[in-house]
């Protein structure tokens, strides 16, 4: 049975219920030895925590989309093929125009927040990892209106550990957007969220390391290829940007800081800079790695600041002071829009992120030029380098690094 299935679930309750009924029932009318009714009596009670306990996870991993599967929960899964020496930009040297182009098949996917979501198995023919990516269209893709159209890509990244679903699932994605969308408050994105959870027990930090992940080429090389190969969907960088809470939210930064010529925008709700804000990452294993995939680091070493868009939301002591780090760093054409969330907002978790997918594609859609045809302009606020601590606080910073207080 899968484990986010429904009939897991039910089963659960079935046996939840059997688990409080059978000691009430039998309790005092066991027979035999004292020490086997005592046995049977401890078997009962452990029997009824257990299944408990059991019910009380799957509805909480339901709720949250932790674990996709069983291998994913028992840290048996692994979806890298090979993780070659791809070089500094991620490539290995191909050239990926005279790839061949990717066709994928699609099926549907079920589930609360799933309708329209469709999923497929990947090969990534470049970073050597084989996951399912989810991809949701908007409303005015089918219309004849558009049949010539291209979409800008939304690309959303959960966070660790996590379900490539979650967007869909715990934060409602479609169901807050696609009003949206369809009264032309928000671009029409396509939305598409690729598996994160590549190797059993860690977190891959987005980072490519040789012999062993090759995860940054898998979301920034393979899965948007697959994407414009098969869908009307706009070329990088002008018409994707990409998103995630926590883990994912890290990533998104990095992955727009490090590859601006893939990405136009981030989005980041709840991330942190240095990899070592997870525990488990990857790319936390030696300084060397830790340097390479810290957005701060990259944007404050770099000698041509990224021409990207950099949306950074959090609470004080979580994403808060990397948001405001980076603002400060940042220069022209380099934008940093942070927003403060106050405590009272609640903890590190999807109620947390769930009402800020609207306010941020908003923000996507302003500040890629999307709402009057300007798909793709240049960033266009001024740099946030240079502000300082007490004016992000206050508010004086520039357009793009005020913190916006709730």
């Amino acid at each position: 049975m899968s484990l986010t299935g429904t009939a897991f679930l039910y089963t659960l309750i079935v046996l939840s219920v059997v688990a409080v009924v059978l000691p009430l029932a039998l309790w005092s009318r066991l027979r035999g030895p004292r020490i086997a009714r005592a046995v049977a009596r401890v078997v009962m009670v452990l029997f009824a925590q257990g299944t408990a306990v059991a019910l009380v996870f799957v509805l909480v991993n339901n709720q949250n989309n932790l674990y996709d599967s069983w291998a994913d929960l028992l840290g048996t899964g692994d979806h890298v093929q090979e993780a070659a020496n791809l070089g500094a930009d991620g490539t290995g040297g191909i050239s990926l125009k005279r790839l061949p182009k990717v066709r994928q098949h699609f099926t549907d996917v079920s589930g609360p927040g799933m309708k329209g979501v469709r999923v497929t198995q990947l090969k990534g023919r470049v970073s050597g990892v084989n996951a399912e990516v989810y991809v949701w269209l908007p409303p005015q893709y089918g219309e004849p209106a558009y049949r010539h159209h291209k979409f800008p890509v939304a690309e959303l990244l959960s966070g660790y550990p996590g379900s490539a679903k979650a967007w869909f699932g715990s934060l409602h994605a479609v169901n807050q957007l696609q009003p949206l969308m369809r009264d032309g408050r928000v671009a029409p994105f396509i939305l598409v969220a690729p598996r994160m959870n590549l190797l059993a027990g860690v977190d891959t930090g987005c980072a490519n390391i040789t012999g062993t992940v090759n995860a940054d080429t898998w979301l920034s090389v393979d899965v948007p290829k697959m994407v414009t190969d098969n869908f009307r969907a706009q070329s990088g960088p002008a018409g994707w940007a990409v998103a995630g809470y926590s883990a994912g939210g890290h990533c998104a930064t990095k992955l727009a800081v490090a590859h601006p010529d893939r990405y136009r925008a981030a989005v980041s709700m709840s991330g942190y800079n240095d990899p070592i804000g997870e525990r488990n990452s990857l790319a936390a294993e030696t300084p060397a790695l830790r340097r390479a995939n810290n957005p701060y680091v990259l944007l404050r070493d770099a000698r041509t600041p990224p021409a990207v868009a950099l949306y950074q939301s959090g609470q004080p002591g979580d994403g808060y002071e990397a948001a405001t780090g980076l603002a400060q760093v940042a220069k022209a054409p380099t934008t940093v829009h942070v927003v403060y969330i106050p405590k009272s907002a609640g903890g590190h978790n999807m109620a947390l992120w769930k009402p800020q997918v609207v306010p941020a594609f908003r923000w996507l859609t302003e500040e890629m030029g999307l709402l009057h045809g300007r798909a793709g302009a240049t960033p266009h606020a001024r740099s946030t380098g240079g502000s300082t601590p007490a004016e992000l606080a206050s508010g004086t910073a520039s357009r793009a690094g005020a913190v916006r207080k709730p």
